[in-house]
């Protein structure tokens, strides 16, 4: 690794040159960030021990007794109250101060049983009310009241692992999913239903990852689990924690591992259930002023230089690994943590922005400690930076001076692909689309994705209700001859292709967008009604025999297919070929070729290119008829290469909008 004289420390991720002007900012981050290490260590335990405070506060049972801890500096007193007082203030349930703000219970085991409902009645300086202690691991909210309740949980028959956990794959292929919007039904779906019913799916569709949104307990549905509360408790409107064991247990037998997204950048307001005021001071886990209060989010800002707030998050982290089986994190909002500013507004096209003081050093260093912890408790574990700002290092390894994120997600490409869509085909520059679909830093990693559910959410669309519009409704039927809906089936086959077959180390769908799901995401809420209409997946669209979805599913499982062949990942791709006018992208990775002409109605009916001597098989049309195309490419085909006076070609019929995957055999 190159060396900065001055200073004699490593330039850090992939010895970028354009890093070197800022080497010393570079430093002071890595050296405050092991003086952080020590003052949470004392360098005489790991740092996974300093991240046990789930196993110190909250409700616990030992052989002999219940105890109950929590840190809140600003409260005079606590007492618990629940079933087991007749939600009544007691003396025997009030708490008893210890140092730091701690304060703490023991009760008889007979004190408590499973299912009982409880809460914590605070009294600080000038004020008093309910409140939920921050680890607890079960929430529940009564139908009538709407009030919510910690739950005690201690089942007579735990849930029990039976299935280990897949091993990291070569290439992650992540299926993100919603659990209460995967049913078809009108509903709030649930843990069991998803088991049975959508577990199936994914395995059957061929992607190795499932990535589960709003899992972590929120208050209000139509959040999307950004809103979060109780960060140690699942979401209780999808089922119980043993439900969501049984499903990540069933996950693993069927060969897929399964992460979670994790909400560290902020925390509801709301202050009866989450913890928010939670000892009556509006700063004892956020910022005060402004700066707790996230001005687009209307949410809350963690103060990340607090010991205690590090232990709660760290511990959160440590706690899903350990309690739920669970393989990794994808870090939601972690462009929002990292600037003061939020990222909001801003472009980040000049590399001194991200070391102009506008960055959250403490923000930075709890990333920083986060991923050391998952990653010391499970090696294999994965964790995913949902990042816009393109921060150096956030996906290089700590060892270069990185933030030690196994991927970064390459949000780039989407909003490329829906820039694209608001153009004419022929105004396609597949010269900066190759760029954008290949572009990130050679130190990380990236998963590559069309779209998520973010396109769809409220305000958007999916890719491909985008490219048919109103069409979709009354021309999907097998033969349709629809312009329309035949340019959105083709397109939405070589935008999926494309990009999985440029991801670098990985590739994301959302749940039912491989199909070509229509329309929108909307959650229950006022102002439409309550109704959840837009809040499912309508499977059976692509079950319809006489409907043209099922072919984007089957066009899927064949990419999926290909891209988690054994050794796709270890090569990366490589152009060949940019024909502007006739818009053709030719790129090569390891022994696959791919060939896509995007042209909206020029065919190439003998199209050269120089290629590596030898034959070549097709593997993958998309113009074939079981994938709703139109059967112009003879499939399945073999091509050998031409000697020429400069080299060797290759020539191909390549109907526009048609995507061609050839397979070096033979040298």
């Amino acid at each position: 690794m190159k060396k900065n004289l001055c200073l004699n420390v490593p330039i850090p991720f992939g010895s970028d040159p354009c890093l070197e002007p800022f080497a010393p900012q570079i430093a002071a981050r890595r050296n405050r960030i092991e003086q952080l290490l020590t003052r949470l260590t004392g360098n005489k335990i790991p740092l996974k021990d300093f991240a046990s405070g789930h196993n110190f506060f909250g409700l616990h049972k030992s052989r002999t007794q219940w105890i109950f801890r929590e840190w809140a500096p600003n409260a005079n007193a606590i007492t618990l109250v629940g079933d087991f007082s007749n939600w009544e203030v007691k003396d025997e349930y009030r708490l008893k101060n210890l140092d730091h703000g701690v304060k703490e219970l023991q009760l008889p085991l007979e004190s408590l049983h499973h299912g009982m409902h409880y809460a914590m009645l605070v009294e600080w300086p000038g004020g008093s009310g309910l409140r939920l202690p921050a680890y607890t691991r079960k929430v529940s909210q009564d139908e009538n009241s709407k009030l919510f309740t910690a739950v005690v949980w201690d089942p007579e028959e735990p849930y029990i692992f039976k299935n280990p956990a897949p091993p990291r794959p070569e290439g992650t292929l992540i299926y993100e999913a919603h659990i209460g919007m995967a049913q078809e039904e009108e509903k709030i779906g649930t843990f069991k239903e998803f088991r049975e019913k959508i577990l199936p799916r994914v395995a059957a569709a061929g992607y190795n990852t499932l990535q589960l949104m709003a899992v972590v307990n929120h208050p209000y549905y139509a959040s999307f689990g950004y809103h979060v509360a109780n960060f140690f408790a699942i979401a209780d409107r999808f089922g119980t924690p043993e439900e969501f064991k049984e499903l990540v247990d069933a996950a693993h037998g069927m060969n897929l591992r399964v992460i979670i997204d994790l909400v560290h950048s902020h925390a509801v307001r709301n202050e009866a259930e989450g913890l928010a005021r939670i000892d009556g001071s509006v700063n004892t886990y956020f910022h005060e002023g402004i700066r707790g209060i996230h001005p687009t989010w209307d949410s809350l800002c963690f103060d990340y230089s607090k010991l205690e707030v590090l232990q709660l998050l760290l511990s959160n982290c440590r706690f899903w690994l350990e309690e739920y089986n669970i393989d990794g994190f994808r870090f939601d909002g972690v462009t929002s943590m990292l600037y003061f500013d939020h990222g909001i507004n801003r472009h980040f096209s000049q590399m001194h922005e991200y070391f102009d003081g506008n960055v959250d050093e403490d923000a930075l260093a709890y990333l920083t400690l986060a991923n050391q912890v998952i990653h010391q408790l499970r090696p294999d574990a994965v964790t995913i930076a949902e990042d816009v700002s393109g921060m150096p290092g956030l996906a290089a390894p700590q060892q270069e001076g990185g933030i030690g994120f196994d991927f970064r997600m390459a949000m780039g490409v989407t909003d490329h692909w829906f820039k694209m869509l608001d153009l004419r085909d022929e105004e396609w520059d597949l010269f900066q689309l190759y760029h954008e679909l290949t572009n990130h830093r050679r130190d990380e990693r990236t998963i590559s994705y069309v779209e998520c559910h973010d396109q769809a959410l409220v305000g958007g669309k999916s890719a491909f209700f985008t490219m048919t519009g109103q069409e979709i409704y009354f021309a999907m039927h097998l033969n349709s001859g629809n312009p329309v809906i035949d340019r959105a089936m083709a397109l939405h086959k070589m935008m999926r292709l494309a990009t999985a077959a440029t991801g670098q180390f990985g590739y994301l769908n959302f749940m039912g967008n491989e199909f070509g799901h229509p329309e929108w995401i909307d959650f229950p809420r006022e102002g439409n009604n309550w109704s959840f209409k837009h809040a499912r997946r309508q499977w059976s669209l692509s079950e319809d025999p006489n409907l043209r979805f099922g072919a984007l599913l089957k066009f899927d499982r064949a990419v999926m297919k290909l891209a988690g062949t054994p050794g796709f990942y270890e090569a990366a791709p490589q152009c060949a070929r940019i024909d502007k006018e006739a818009k053709i992208l030719i790129f090569e990775r390891g022994t696959y070729w791919f060939l896509f002409n995007f042209h909206p109605g020029c065919s190439q009916a003998d199209y050269s290119f120089e290629a590596l001597p030898g034959e070549y098989e097709a593997v993958l049309c998309s113009d074939c008829p079981e994938f709703d195309g139109f059967g112009n490419v003879e499939f399945p085909h073999r091509y050998w290469t031409v000697k020429t006076p400069t080299g060797t070609k290759l020539t191909v019929y390549l109907p526009c909008r048609t995507a061609l995957v050839l397979k070096r055999v033979t040298h």
